[in-house]
């Protein structure tokens, strides 16, 4: 029936028919001693406890394009992606993060995905969850909560407070806290000194939690975080204080992978969330390798542009985990590409080929980015209502002449078991059958100076690298140490391939901006603070919090 008033996202989640998790347990092969229940269609899964070997599952990972304020829907197409190829009879199992309360209440207002590609129950999972965030801002909390005791109860350590390098963090943007003075108020409240507070999701912690390989792995990496130096600038860490063992108590239950499901009743376990402008950006190995031991394909993501979530994937989760992906997915949209080509938001429903044709520039550095890598990508080109046949004909034909395969999916409306995903499905379960040939963009032998420069160069595009002051101090510092080894984590705008977020498509005759260098020892990598990215967020003039409630009968109401 024409106009009427499309559905909201949680409108339709709403309307779906949620099974009791112990359904989808079972269908995916999780044995009962192995779940643990948060109500009924939340579960903790302990990977100890699993009782089915099977050869490990592939790995398909979704990445995108730049992203743009008109939004681009990865986790959209990640869940249609993973229902249309179980639809199609493959074993599939999909790994996200968790949403961060901070995006959830500022600009994106959720991040289960969209439409009939969601899952559920969306709104328990964009707030609160099961905890896990709580309880890695609990964990972090506390590591500087005994830290400044040590300073205040005589200093045994003789940690220097001007050189402190962890902060306390909130699962929220809040500007305001970027930089505070504690110990305000005289003897007994501790000693002064300046401090401030990342996001929850910029913490080494959450990084840690989510590269650990079991509970083992992960009281070793928190023991190896180094929070700051000594007043002869020796590094100083987690285990010379002795808390790593009370911080690994704080998260022993978080650390188990969370089992939901989608519209369709395909098995998902969101678990982490590092965000992957300022951190790592992929779920917890934990849930990838659990989801590899359950499934035979397992469709998971990194956030943001491939520039940044792909990249970190590959050079870093990859390492770790020792996995190659099977195939990757490169999501685009009409309307991201238009808004490469100059045109306001405000305009993106008009068709505007020529728009189109000058941002697709902005998708070609992407897909020959991935190809660094080894890997062909697939582009996934998600349908937006005001797409017209002749803009998505020439995508697809553009596809074509670079030498990727594409398909339109439209799995925001026809999505949750319908078709509007199966030709996307069908090209990635050719493209995981196929033979690839995955490398690292860089070997870890390289100087982190050279590491910088490489992504710079071969990834956004750049002509260099301008290392301030204070970087070249670091890496002085970081040489000295011994942490030249470490793969690096590049801090930098979503929005363009510069660290300039408003140059966007493809911009050329740049430089990036490397203005500190912060060794994270415990998650094992090097962060690359660039330009003016920040760790704690602030919030947009007209927040999602604004449209947010909850009706009489407890029901939330203006989740997206």
């Amino acid at each position: 029936m024409t106009g009427l008033k499309p559905l909201s996202d949680l409108e339709i989640a709403r309307q779906a028919i949620i099974r009791p998790i112990e359904e989808i347990a079972a269908a995916a092969g999780i044995n009962g001693e192995a779940l643990e229940l948060y109500g009924r269609y939340k579960a903790k899964v302990d990977p100890a406890l699993l009782t089915a070997p099977r050869p490990a599952g592939r790995v398909v990972l979704v990445s995108a394009m730049s992203p743009t304020p008109a939004g681009e829907g990865k986790s959209t197409t990640t869940v249609g992606l993973a229902d249309s190829l179980a639809r199609a009879g493959h074993k599939v199992m999909i790994a996200l993060r968790e949403p961060s309360l901070g995006p959830v209440l500022g600009m994106k207002g959720g991040a289960t995905g969209g439409g009939y590609s969601q899952v559920l129950p969306m709104d328990e999972i964009n707030l609160h969850f099961t905890g896990d965030f709580h309880a890695v801002t609990s964990a972090n909390n506390a590591l500087m909560a005994l830290v400044d005791n040590h300073i205040y109860q005589g200093n045994e350590l003789n940690i220097d407070p001007r050189r402190m390098t962890f902060k306390r963090v909130l699962d929220m943007n809040d500007r305001a806290l970027r930089e505070v003075i504690i110990g305000l108020g005289g003897p007994t409240q501790g000693v002064p000194r300046q401090d401030g507070f990342d996001i929850t999701v910029a913490s080494e912690i959450m990084a840690v939690f989510c590269l650990a390989a079991n509970l083992a792995d992960l009281r070793e990496r928190l023991g190896r975080i180094t929070f700051g130096y000594t007043y002869s600038r020796t590094p100083v860490t987690v285990a010379d204080l002795g808390v790593q063992g009370a911080l690994t108590l704080l998260l022993k239950e978080a650390i188990k992978p969370n089992l939901v499901q989608t519209i369709a009743g395909t098995p998902a376990l969101v678990h982490g969330g590092p965000f992957a402008n300022i951190a790592h950006g992929c779920n917890s190995l934990i849930a990838t390798q659990t989801a590899r031991r359950l499934a035979d394909i397992v469709v998971t993501e990194a956030g943001f542009g491939a520039d940044l979530g792909a990249e970190k994937f590959m050079d870093i989760k990859a390492r770790v985990a020792d996995l190659a992906p099977a195939a990757v997915v490169l999501v685009a949209t009409v309307r991201a590409l238009k808004m490469h080509g100059g045109v306001p938001k405000d305009r993106l429903t008009v068709p505007d080929l020529e728009a189109l044709q000058a941002g697709v520039v902005n998708l070609r550095r992407h897909i020959h980015n991935v190809e660094k890598f080894g890997v062909t990508p697939v582009v996934a080109i998600n349908q937006f209502s005001s797409d017209t046949a002749e803009e998505l004909d020439w995508l697809l034909e553009w596809c074509a002449a670079e030498g990727v395969q594409a398909a339109v999916a439209d799995v925001w409306g026809r999505g949750g078991g319908g078709d509007g995903g199966d030709e996307l499905a069908a090209k990635v379960a050719a493209a995981v059958s196929a033979p690839s040939s995955f490398r690292h963009l860089y070997p870890l032998e390289l100087p982190v100076e050279e590491k910088i420069r490489t992504i710079a160069q071969e990834i956004y595009g750049a002509d260099g690298v301008d290392f301030s002051v204070p970087a070249l101090k670091r890496l002085a510092d970081i040489e000295k140490n011994g942490w030249t080894g470490l793969p690096v984590c590049m801090a930098k705008t979503q929005y363009s391939f510069s660290d300039d977020a408003s140059r966007l498509g493809a911009p050329k005759g740049f430089t990036i901006h490397v203005r500190d260098l912060i060794p994270k020892t415990g998650a094992g990598f090097i962060v690359a603070l660039t330009g003016a990215v920040m760790t704690m967020p602030g919030l947009p003039a007209a927040p999602a919090a604004m449209r947010m409630d909850v009706d009489d009968a407890g029901n939330p109401v203006g989740l997206t």
